[in-house]
């Protein structure tokens, strides 16, 4: 089958509006060629967007029957590169964004049936309207859709109470590389039938199927919130009250974020409006943001929060300290956390290493990386923030402040993001750590899996691609190199 014939086929599946071409949309499909951040840009065949399952099967098939390949694609939010077709021109982007319904809401089994296009906000507050909580949450949640996140496997804010999506995930359903349908959406909590499918598709970044559908858990909400902030004076301290945290709030423990004074200061710098807590004071070097909720009344969950902190106020390891008295302020100290990266964005290009370590090895980490980059690097500036609840730090990189424009910034990072990145990835290494712990591998990051991954676990991967997909039909080079 040649090209012509490929997307006379595809035209005729889905509808010839629903089959981007440059050809007939010249200006429609720069959208779907790169990533957000615009620092992959690719060149496709065209551009697929199918509205149902049997409509991503017939692609799946024409695609396979041709050897073209196809790059899944959700909100196209990524951070690796994992979404966006290559330079060639042959690739054909599959585009999920039409499959968005959600087919069910099962309350008594507290699971909801949703198609992979659907935005995750868009599932939160379906289900929020029905007295239930999907806990997944992380900044991109207004474009981010549910097959991106399970693809990914992407974790959030609240993975230290409710898991990552692999935990939140009881079925899919998925095209398989010959165009099959695996339905798999039974929803069940217990089921010891053979090998769990499930799990081997969440996480592969659209390397060995298409999620096209899932069935969630689901919780009741939370009758009670407290959110609180608190300085601390060292990475130390915040790893000394997490311990504090687990003993005095057990499982209603939700969320427990860290952020570096220098992360924080972008935030006052470029959004103005927004009110850092302790703002006017000689900031200590770190702050924590803290969220307990659970099924106790408001009264119940502020007293528990309020001894946590003074406690830990008389033992020295926090500095100030604020509750949210309301929802509003509770929004409003989520807003700070969670405006860190688009403030990294206003203040220039930067470099993004989301990596995981042993809690107890992070201030380890921190201050050995701090040291070793500053040494080679003088006047590179640090962006450390991230989810220390569940060890997971997104220790980002941006170039000196030397008053250059953004192109001379831009060429600064690009001559030094291989040693910067390098330096980064073996200190993680000696740590006992992960360089990817929620943004996954896609293109960016396929030498270190080759790297810093046993043979043993290379060999097994390669062995369950080629069996799923022997034509390397699903999003070639990406997280296995070819």
């Amino acid at each position: 089958m040649d090209t012509a014939d490929l997307l006379n086929t595809l035209g005729r599946a889905l509808g010839p509006a629903q089959v981007l071409t440059r050809e007939h949309h010249p200006d429609a499909l720069t959208a779907y060629e790169q990533d957000w951040r615009r620092r992959v840009h690719g060149h496709a065949l065209a551009v697929v967007r199918p509205g149902s399952t049997d409509e991503v099967a017939a692609v799946v098939r024409a695609c396979a029957a041709a050897g073209v390949s196809l790059v899944p694609q959700g909100g196209n939010t990524g951070l690796v590169g994992g979404s966006t077709p290559d330079a060639s021109g042959c690739q054909v982007v599959l585009h999920l964004g039409r499959l968005k319904a959600i087919r069910a809401i099962d309350a008594d089994n507290l699971t909801v049936t949703v198609e992979a296009g659907c935005v995750l906000q868009t599932l939160q507050e379906a289900v929020a309207a029905q007295g239930l909580l999907f806990p997944l949450s992380l900044a991109a949640e207004g474009s981010c859709t549910v097959g991106g996140i399970l693809a990914t496997n992407a974790g959030g804010t609240q993975v230290l109470r409710y898991g990552n999506a692999r935990e939140l995930c009881l079925g899919l359903e998925v095209v398989d590389a010959q165009g099959g349908v695996w339905h798999g959406l039974s929803g069940l909590r217990k089921d010891n039938t053979g090998y769990d499918l499930r799990q081997l598709f969440v996480g592969s970044e659209g390397t060995l199927g298409v999620i096209t559908a899932a069935t969630l858990k689901l919780f009741p909400q939370p009758n009670s919130r407290c959110t609180a902030w608190a300085t601390l004076p060292s990475l130390d301290a915040a790893v000394n009250l997490l311990g504090r945290a687990h003993r005095a709030l057990g499982a209603s423990l939700t969320g427990f974020e860290v952020m570096g004074a220098f992360a924080l200061s972008l935030v006052a710098r470029h959004m103005p409006a927004l009110r850092l807590p302790f703002a006017g004071e000689h900031p200590l070097p770190y702050a924590v943001l803290l969220e307990s909720s659970g099924q106790d009344d408001e009264t119940a969950a502020r007293a528990g929060v309020e001894r946590l902190l003074e406690q830990a106020l008389e033992s020295g390891c926090i500095g100030d300290v604020l509750i949210a008295e309301n929802l509003a302020q509770r929004r409003q100290l989520w807003h700070l956390r969670e405006s860190i990266p688009l403030a990294q964005a206003e203040e220039g290009p930067n470099l993004k290493h989301d990596i995981a370590l042993p809690v107890s090895r992070i201030p380890a980490f921190v201050a050995h990386t701090d040291i070793l980059l500053l040494r080679h690097f003088p006047g590179l500036r640090l962006v450390n923030f991230g989810h220390l609840g569940d060890g997971n730090l997104h220790y980002n990189v941006q170039a000196p402040a030397n008053g250059g424009g953004a192109s001379e910034t831009a060429g600064w990072l690009a001559e030094h993001e291989a040693a910067i990145t390098h330096l980064v990835y073996e200190a993680v290494a000696q740590h006992g750590g992960s360089f990817s712990a929620e943004h996954g591998v896609g293109g960016f990051k396929v030498g270190e899996l080759q790297r810093y991954e046993p043979p043993e676990a290379l060999r097994l991967m390669r062995a369950i691609k080629h069996a799923l997909d022997p034509a390397g039909t699903f999003n070639p080079g990406r997280v296995l190199a070819a």
